[in-house]
């Protein structure tokens, strides 16, 4: 049985049309319609009423960061044993879990029998990494974390959205426990401050060599 075509009639392009004055004019009702009504509802929940109705919320960030659950998973980090080595036995577990194929492992021998290996660079691409936790919670010795929540990964260049060993142990959590619960505490960083944390290990590739952060 043929498929059946449907034949889709698009409106003449005049010159009435070409000048987009009705489709800015739409668009300007829209933002003033979501602006009013936010105004009204804000002014409302100031004096009592309408308690029920959700307004609209802008953040300013980012000295103002929005709120995010102690569960998001954020940038990685590699965890620590006591001794400030990597946890991370290069295993290949969260490289071979890993669905984007963005993590790279080279390992090293190591002279402790109980664990034979240890990670000597440990590569992520986060301009192929969707995100997703599959490493997490593969790996058996809890030595990857996605607990930074600083949220600045981006970069004009490819090669620079490359993580490092150096970067990832030098990554702190943003997660801590107060009386028992998960505290998120924020860690501003400005433009160069960000080029740190995420380009550490690749000085001959940050743009003026601005290595030193910013804010904290």
């Amino acid at each position: 049985m043929a498929g059946r075509v449907k034949k889709v009639e698009r409106p003449q392009e005049n010159w009435i049309v070409q000048l987009y004055i009705i489709e800015i004019t739409k668009g300007l009702l829209i933002t003033a319609r979501h602006f009013f009504r936010n105004f009204y509802l804000h002014i409302a929940h100031a004096f009592g009423f309408k308690k029920n109705v959700r307004a609209g919320v802008v953040y300013e960030w980012p000295e103002d960061p929005r709120p995010v659950s102690h569960r998001l998973r954020g940038r990685h980090r590699l965890t620590k044993r006591p001794d400030g080595s990597p946890r991370c036995v290069a295993c290949y577990m969260c490289e071979t879990a890993c669905p984007a194929d963005c993590i790279h492992i080279i390992p090293r021998e190591v002279p402790d029998p109980f664990i034979e290996k240890a990670p000597a660079q440990f590569y992520i691409d986060y301009s192929r990494c969707i995100f997703c936790g599959f490493c997490v919670e593969a790996c058996p010795e809890d030595a990857i974390r996605m607990d930074v929540f600083d949220f600045h990964l981006s970069a004009y260049r490819r090669e620079d959205m490359v993580i490092d060993l150096k970067g990832l142990l030098e990554a702190e959590s943003s997660i801590e426990i107060v009386d028992g619960k998960p505290q998120i505490r924020f860690r501003q960083y400005g433009y160069t401050g960000l080029r740190k944390v995420l380009y550490t290990g690749f000085p001959s590739r940050i743009p003026n060599a601005q290595v030193s952060l910013s804010q904290e």
